[in-house]
């Protein structure tokens, strides 16, 4: 293959690549590139620079400007390292820095400390794979200004990703976010990036964070009397070779559970995750060998963890006395219900205390929060929304948990964003308190649908690829925006919150009024959600990242028993499919 039939702007960062200051492995390695003939791979190693978006970093690991590798890698560092240093001039800077299982991860993350610390910024950088939360508890623990994950949670193994904190241990948000884009932006050469490391800045850092960090996740305990009568809990529990193996056993046996046992296929960290296709545990095959095990030893609940331990998946017998695993909706209001009994029941509710969520999780956490008079806040999807909302209420109102339905929650406010390891030990506290009465953890979510009315969720992820596919997302929006369906499944539709204007639409009266921007976890973003008499809520949400449109479909009915279980769960379940098939959701 000739480079000449590569377009302008591919090969203008080809020739870049190889004249530039790069070293002799790439430039061999973009040669070899050059002499496959593969021009599809080249093309999409350099037809544009990896984004680094209000997140940070994501892509394939390999050569190239769209590529994970030392250089897109240390242009992030280096934008964010000028950003620091103009936000906090004439302060000592420091930051910290954790990294999973993935492969390049450990290498990744010293190249970001040997930048931070050629910029005159100290660095926290741990000396092995650790979990995304402690990240988040370091950055607060040591004072840093800032801090970075080496991550691509639970992507597949090519892939690789790079996560910036600020100084509460959050993910940025505005101005903030921006700010740094526009930094990493302006590194127009590689010469730009002080890639020689100052050693004496460099702190490695290991049990002085770990120590500490599980002696807050046991504080989160409301019942230690249950975890004592029920320490034998039989709990399988696998990392699916992430980072939940450095923390999760320890702190399950730190509050008191003697009775865990590990997937040893899936215990050791590997970025190639050689026993699933995927690691999430939002899919049922990546827990299979947890079931499998459980099955075997006759558990009382499964625990899984992503790669880099932020999200949990979890399940347990049914009525049937079949395991089932219980969806991200579900767990984060188990979590919440128990949480705010236990608080109740401790006269801990002094009217000041809070909840937070995001606006497409289960509005039965709202319900929930209704009953026990605990505010529970909405904000956009995005757990660092969530922190936003606590870092603006600190001092002022207390924070309970919170969570989202992709799997994410948090309880406390020591880390700032989801924390799998505060959750598993949770979930387990709550299963034993639930096992110490005589129920299951299923007996528990039917419990809770009686209280609250049996709530059902369903997602709908539709991918539309290339031009046309982006141009068929936004018509959807745009027919959605113009003609909101009158009816749903029935029930008219009573209210229409378009999160793109800021503007809620009442159906009855035709008023139009303005949803607050600028506070608590919202601002302007595309998003639309249309609500019906009954209760049914449609959210409609396209992917900032992907060529996919999300619609998150809610229903809900009482449950009168849990006898009725299984006639209410069909029931709510043709009630999804038939608002999936008005809406031509497809």
């Amino acid at each position: 293959m000739t480079t000449q039939q590569l377009d302008a702007t591919t090969q203008q960062n080809v020739d870049t690549w190889l004249n530039g200051a790069y070293d002799a492995d790439t430039k061999a390695s973009i040669q070899q590139l050059l002499d496959s003939g593969n021009s599809t791979e080249l093309t999409d190693s350099f037809y544009r620079s990896l984004e680094f978006g209000t997140g940070g970093l994501r892509g394939v690991i390999g050569v190239g400007s769209n590529r994970m590798n030392r250089y897109t890698v240390g242009a992030a560092t280096q934008g964010f390292a000028n950003y620091l240093n103009k936000s906090f001039a004439g302060q000592d800077i420091s930051v910290a820095i954790a990294h999973d299982s993935r492969r390049m991860s450990p290498e990744f993350a010293r190249i970001a400390a040997d930048i931070f610390s050629a910029n005159n910024i100290k660095v926290y950088l741990f000396s092995d794979l650790r979990p995304t939360p402690e990240l988040s508890f370091a950055i607060r623990q040591l004072g840093c200004q800032g801090g970075v994950v080496v991550t691509a949670s639970h992507n597949p193994p090519e892939y690789n990703g790079y996560k910036v904190y600020w100084n509460d241990g959050s993910q940025v948000v505005s101005p903030h976010d921006k700010n740094i884009v526009d930094e990493v932006s302006a590194i127009s050469s590689v010469d730009d990036i002080k890639f020689d490391g100052v050693d004496t800045k460099i702190q490695l850092i290991d049990e002085a964070v770990d120590a500490p960090y599980i002696e807050r996740v046991k504080s989160n305990a409301v019942n230690p009397g249950v975890i004592a009568r029920q320490a034998d809990l039989n709990i399988v529990y696998t990392p699916i070779h992430g980072t939940g193996i450095t923390l999760v056993p320890r702190a399950l046996e730190a509050l008191g559970f003697t009775n865990v046992s590990v997937v040893e296929e899936q215990a050791k960290p590997d970025g190639n995750f050689p026993t699933v296709k995927s690691p999430n545990p939002e899919e049922r095959a990546a827990m299979q060998m947890a079931l499998d095990q459980a099955q075997a030893q006759n558990a009382d609940l499964i625990i899984a963890t992503d790669p880099d331990a932020d999200r949990v998946g979890a399940g347990a017998r049914n009525h049937h006395g079949e395991f089932e695993l219980l969806n991200g909706n579900q767990m984060a209001s188990l979590i919440i219900f128990y949480l705010l009994r236990a608080w109740k029941d401790a006269g801990k509710l002094t009217g000041k205390e809070f909840v937070a969520k995001t606006i497409v999780t289960t509005d039965l956490i709202d319900k929930l929060c209704e009953q026990y008079g605990v505010t529970c806040y909405n904000t956009l999807t995005g757990f660092k929304y969530i922190a936003q909302v606590i870092r603006e209420l600190e001092g002022k109102q207390q924070f309970i948990g919170g969570g989202e339905e992709s799997y994410g929650y948090l309880i406390g406010d020591f880390v700032r964003d989801k924390d799998a390891i505060a959750s598993c030990t949770m979930i387990a506290e709550l299963t034993a308190d639930a096992k110490d009465k005589g129920l299951s953890l299923f007996d528990l979510l039917m419990e809770m649908y009686q209280q609250t009315g049996f709530y059902y969720e369903a997602l709908v992820s539709l991918t539309k690829k290339g031009k046309a596919g982006a141009e068929e997302i936004q018509q959807m929006m745009a027919d959605f925006r113009a003609n909101p369906p009158k009816e749903i499944a029935g029930s008219p539709v009573v209210r229409v919150d378009d999160y793109d204007a800021l503007t809620r639409l009442d159906m009855a009266s035709g008023q139009t009024t303005q949803i607050e921007s600028g506070t608590l976890g919202i601002e302007s973003s595309n998003v639309l959600q249309i609500f019906t008499a009954d209760g049914t809520k449609v959210s409609a949400r396209p992917s900032g990242t992907e060529p996919k449109i999300k619609f998150y479909v809610s229903v809900n009915e009482p449950l009168p028993s849990k006898e009725a279980f299984d006639d209410t769960y069909a029931a709510l379940k043709a009630k999804v499919q038939r608002v999936i098939d008005e809406l031509n959701l497809k």
